[in-house]
């Protein structure tokens, strides 16, 4: 180990380093405030300006974390935000934790990998840990952001040091947090991951060292993808379920009462969230590059993303048989997070159902506790806001479509009062009595 190395090393086992965090979304933050616990001076770094005041007053501005979550670290002087990227020098561990979408045609898209990679480049000095913690495929830390941070001039194992180590952030899980979830780490060489793995021991609980960054970027993707693929199966099982008549809800509450061999995957409208929709096409556009095939991933993408468009025609088909046409029909989405409980819309099948409703001549409206205005996404411009959710208002729509099964949100005003509810969660299964038409979708 290099002089250097030793240094950095001393200076995480005293906890005198200070870290800088790249990107202070929905995992730079939570992260952020873990090694803030953990006793390290933190750097919040993020372009945008807005999130930079945030932090620096204690405003919250992620609701699923709750309005005290970051509110001990904007008064303590061992916490600083900045947009402005000098102050990462002071940073002894830089950890990028930037978002990594798909491009028009289901390609990796690395924008914001490279542009946060040349911020750090323009910024490096001798003694720095470089860690990545977006999902991405096999070989960027080492192909992709390697070069970039020796343009500096600076040499990869003498001067400066990579890893990577993946975020597994879940927003809205309260039986687990950032310091709770064991921690990959894989470094470019055997001193990058043990000075890495070093440092993730401070913060969480359990930090996992594995032989390589490839291996790293490799078990997160697997991770993901095991997901979606079975995810893709209980979907379309359900679809051949509900031309037998057999109510996919309890054959899968069934199959989980085996306690091996089997772990329950429910069905719904369609993927959501930063991770499942978008890692499988990761590792297939990787595979193309060495000539790998990559049929089952495709195929159970293929499923996941046609399901937004199974729902609607569902809705068109209830209402129907309730003697109404789609075109003109009010219709209240409720739920439009991708998952319950939070305000997080990356991703979610919602913004995929209510364009498909709309360019068919449907009147849509939504309700959502958690997202009062949807906001503008990436490709998608919905133009509405969260409607009241009450007795009166429920029976003027034609169908209710349930798409997030928000636990605040009063399920039995549903059951009593709409005329035909589409469920794609199975929510209405709480409500005692249904007095209107029910259709599970």
């Amino acid at each position: 180990m290099t002089n250097t190395a030793a240094e950095l090393l001393s200076k995480i086992e005293n906890k005198t380093a200070c870290v800088g965090v790249v990107g202070m979304g929905y995992v730079g933050l939570p992260l952020a405030v873990a090694v803030f616990n953990a006793g390290y001076e933190v750097l919040g770094f993020d372009v945008d300006p807005k999130k930079i005041d945030c932090l620096n007053d204690g405003t919250p501005y992620l609701k699923h974390l709750g309005d005290d979550f970051s509110k001990e670290i904007s008064v303590s002087d061992r916490f600083h935000a900045s947009s402005d990227p000098e102050e990462l020098k002071k940073a002894d561990v830089v950890s990028l934790c930037v978002p990594t979408p798909l491009g028009k045609h289901n390609d990796p898209d690395l924008t914001f990998v490279l542009e946060s990679t040349k911020t750090v480049a323009n910024i490096l000095r001798k003694g720095q840990l470089v860690v990545l913690e977006s999902t991405t495929y096999p070989g960027t830390t080492r192909d992709e952001m390697l070069p970039i941070l020796e343009s500096s001039g600076l040499k990869h194992g003498v001067d400066f040091f990579l890893a990577y180590s993946p975020e597994r952030e879940d927003p809205g899980r309260k039986t687990e947090s950032t310091q709770s979830i064991p921690k990959l780490v894989g470094g470019l060489d055997e001193t990058s991951g043990r000075i890495a793995h070093e440092f993730y021991g401070r913060v969480v609980k359990n930090a996992h060292l594995v032989s390589s960054s490839e291996v790293a970027e490799s078990a997160k993707l697997l991770e993901n993808i095991y997901r979606a693929v079975n995810i893709a199966l209980v979907n379309e099982m359900k679809l051949i379920l509900e031309k037998l008549d057999v109510d996919i809800w309890e054959v899968v509450e069934a199959a989980a009462t085996k306690p091996f061999g089997f772990q329950a995957f429910y069905p719904g409208p369609g993927l959501g969230g930063h991770c499942i929709p978008i890692d499988p096409f990761y590792l297939t556009w990787k595979a193309k590059e060495v000539g790998m095939p990559t049929r089952f991933i495709e195929l159970a993408g293929e499923v996941n993303q046609k399901m937004p468009g199974i729902v609607v025609d569902k809705v068109a088909t209830a209402l129907n048989d309730n003697g109404k046409s789609l075109y003109g029909a009010k219709v209240l989405v409720v739920g439009v997070a991708y998952k319950p409980d939070v305000d997080d819309i990356r991703e979610t099948p919602a913004v995929f159902i209510i364009e498909d409703l709309l360019s068919r001549g449907a009147v849509v409206e939504y309700h959502d506790p958690h997202v009062p205005v949807f906001p503008k996404m990436r490709g998608h411009n919905v133009k509405l806001s969260s409607v009241l959710l009450d007795e009166e208002t429920i029976s003027n729509y034609d169908a209710t479509l349930v798409v997030t099964n928000h636990a605040s949100i009063d399920w039995d005003i549903i059951a009593l009062n709409s005329t035909l509810t589409i469920d794609t969660r199975n929510a209405l299964a709480r409500c005692k009595e249904i007095r209107g038409r029910l259709v599970k979708a």
